[in-house]
């Protein structure tokens, strides 16, 4: 079984039951776990130290997000992600982030235009480091101040319900994009936009970049198929 789950800290102060799903949804959504892998209890009870029955409460419940398929005779398997899903996800997502950055280019603050350029430039390092975890987690944060920056909190839950079926698309894309230079100069022009106050322009570089995503996940899925 592929993945780098680890050993559950006993002494951590929340329940058992929500630390192992916590970490198997985690282990999921970042693609440690892949999606089609089958999650056989007694293996990840070992991996992580602890007995079968919460990582089995822990499966059941991750089932219920939609993030685990219960396949008739064959057990637990991490839920594909089909072309489908990804096309309805990031539909949605550039006509929002596309709103969100351009609300942000009206009513950033000074303070998160600093905030954002000091993010934009750890994301470029470590995508020329080809620090994967770095690189999702700079990216999660640049589009984070971005969000919190449109000043629309009805906007902000929208988007945080899709947090996770995003961050299981942006260990791909980060991942398999064309070029890294090409994904630094998305982020740098989205930037500059928004500094500059120029509110269509910041909109239009916005969807343009999701839309450029969704076209490498795709691309990476069709061939993953064809191998």
């Amino acid at each position: 079984m592929a993945g780098k789950l680890s050993k559950i800290n006993l002494n951590d102060y929340k329940p058992l039951r929500e630390v192992i799903f916590n970490s198997l949804r985690e282990a999921i959504i970042i693609g440690e776990l892949r999606p089609g892998e089958r999650l056989m209890e007694v293996q990840l009870a070992e991996k992580m130290g602890v007995s079968r029955t919460p990582v089995r409460e822990a499966i059941r419940k991750l089932e219920l997000e939609g993030l685990v398929d219960m396949i008739p005779r064959k057990g637990a398997h991490v839920a594909e992600l089909s072309v489908k899903d990804i096309m309805d996800v990031l539909e949605v997502r550039a006509s929002l982030d596309g709103l969100a950055t351009a609300l942000a280019a009206e009513r950033i603050t000074d303070d998160e235009l600093k905030e954002l350029k000091h993010i934009n430039l750890q994301f470029s390092s470590y995508i020329e480091k080809e620090n994967l975890n770095g690189s999702i987690k700079k990216d999660a944060e640049f589009h984070d101040i971005i969000y919190r920056a449109s000043r629309n909190d009805k906007l902000l839950n929208i988007l945080n319900n899709l947090r996770e079926q995003v961050q299981r698309f942006r260990v791909i894309y980060i991942k398999d994009y064309n070029s890294p230079k090409n994904l630094i100069k998305e982020h740098n022009d989205i930037y500059e936009a928004i500094s500059s106050r120029a509110i269509e322009a910041s909109r239009s570089l916005a969807k343009t970049h999701i839309q450029n995503q969704e076209e490498t996940i795709l691309s990476s899925i069709k061939m993953q198929k064809n191998r």
